[in-house]
């Protein structure tokens, strides 16, 4: 016992140093908004890495005489989205915008409206119904085909599982079956778990127990100053030095797009997708924003709080979120006020895995104040963002962010939109939506995500009921 007691002693007088010395290194280059590039050049090294190993996969299986899979399994979500959306193009091989193909090479077909509207097996859009005179029973079979393609996988569902990697990236949690692969891969594999989480991972925890403190330090600050420029301008530069610091905690490799002309800057209503907590903290590395939410307890709770002391912020309590008339009212009193940081709002209102982007809730449309889009895209390879409330709680989900490899991600500012004239506010909200999945590269669906907690509303099962009788409706 007291030889173990002395190895960890000198092994701690050994690397606590170069230890210290590394995280003191980390938040000063952080809270200057500074980099010297070894986060990038960490990020070359893993790809290389990531492709070594799936070269090596493939060699292995080809030896073994086993067939090689189409993409790996998922993250520790448990996803088998198997699919590959295309639509990015107009019609490939005949297909609609909206067809997704299986990984066997089939296809299943897909409407961009609420109503599921089966392709009918000798129609065309003249042919809206059926000769009710010919009507056979084998005319419900095409309905029987998209009701097995929406179970299979519809657009909603698919949505709030973990993204596929097409290839493994050394980690446990993304694939069970490579680790022993071949002894040169179970090396890499074992390195890479130590550095995760005996190196990475209490840096990383260090890194934001330190950021936090000294956001909630900063902020009480200022927020004994008197409201005017000074204090906006010091809350701006505290703002985006705390979160470089937080974002440090990821090791965030973070590229924003069009940043000079399109930034933020004025009293408005910022909008982008959501896919996790971690975009406030993403958008909050490169500019000052106001933020909107319910207010919460726990870690979430501290950050709300400690922000609210030095900027206007808007919070509300759960049963004042339903009051979508309260919500309006008091975005309209922010956007009015030309000295408040522009506000910051995921329309969406919940978080979507990082491929598509879905309904947008109508109530930051309505206010009438200029709309400044952006668009986020992580990627996976190096950690799955997407934040499954549902299934993880904040600190397992902040857990599973620290012991991943980094959070890559580009951010694109777009040029501010305006509602036009006689526009409604929710194609308004669609208009601006299709911009930001366009960008992206995000697939634009109509659904509304709530759906992945509440039973779909009424009326659209009875728009499904409709459709099916005006195609068998005898005239």
């Amino acid at each position: 016992m007291a030889l173990l007691t002395g190895t960890i002693a000198v092994l701690g007088s050994i690397f606590f140093t170069p230890f210290l010395m590394l995280l003191l290194c980390i938040i000063f280059l952080a809270s200057i908004g500074k980099s010297i590039g070894v986060r990038r050049l960490y990020i070359k090294l893993l790809l290389m890495i990531f492709e070594y190993g799936r070269a090596n996969i493939e060699t292995a299986q080809k030896n073994a005489g086993l067939a090689l899979p189409a993409e790996s399994e998922d993250e520790s979500h448990g996803s088998s989205n198997k699919t590959a959306v295309t639509s990015q193009q107009p019609q490939i091989n005949g297909m609609k915008k909206t067809d997704v193909v299986l990984t066997n090479g089939n296809t299943i077909s897909r409407d961009d409206k609420h109503i599921l509207v089966p392709d009918l097996k000798n129609g065309s859009d003249d042919e809206a119904t059926v000769d009710k005179d010919d009507f056979d029973l084998s005319n419900c079979f095409d309905y029987i085909k998209a009701g097995m393609e929406a179970i299979i996988e519809d657009q909603v569902t698919s949505r709030f599982e973990a993204e596929e990697l097409k290839n493994w990236n050394l980690m446990t949690r993304t694939n069970r079956r490579y680790e022993f692969i071949s002894w040169r891969l179970t090396v890499i594999w074992m390195c890479g778990f130590i550095i995760r989480y005996c190196f990475l991972f209490p840096l990383r925890v260090v890194i934001c127990f330190f950021g936090v403190m000294w956001l909630t330090l900063c902020t009480a600050l200022v927020g004994y100053l008197a409201d005017g420029p000074f204090k906006q301008w010091l809350n701006r530069r505290i703002s985006i030095m705390c979160f470089g610091i937080l974002s440090a905690a990821l090791s965030s490799v973070i590229t924003y797009h069009n940043e000079g002309e399109n930034r933020p800057s004025a009293a408005g209503i910022c909008v982008a997708n959501h896919t996790s907590p971690i975009d406030v903290l993403v958008l909050m590395c490169d500019n000052c924003y106001s933020l909107i939410g319910q207010r919460h307890g726990g870690f979430l709770g501290v950050l709300q709080r400690a922000l609210a002391r030095a900027s206007p912020h808007i919070w509300f309590e759960r049963s004042e979120v339903k009051d979508r008339h309260a919500v309006a009212r008091k975005l309209k009193e922010h956007v009015s006020n030309p000295s408040n940081p522009p506000i910051l709002i995921f329309p969406e209102g919940t978080c979507i895995n990082n491929t598509s982007v879905m309904q947008f809730k109508k109530g930051s449309f309505e206010v009438g104040s200029v709309i400044y889009p952006v668009a986020i895209k992580y990627d996976p390879r190096f950690g799955d963002a997407f934040w499954n409330s549902s299934r993880y709680s904040m600190m397992q989900y902040l857990y599973m962010m620290m012991t991943s490899w980094a959070i890559v991600c580009e951010v694109w500012y777009l040029p501010p939109m305006h509602q036009k004239e006689g526009e409604s506010a929710i194609d308004f909200a669609n208009r601006v939506k299709g911009v930001i999945a366009k960008q992206g590269g995000l697939v634009d669906l109509v659904w509304d995500g709530q759906l992945k907690r509440v039973k779909p509303k009424k009326e659209w099962m009875e728009r499904q009921q409709e459709e099916f009788s005006k195609r068998l409706k005898v005239e």
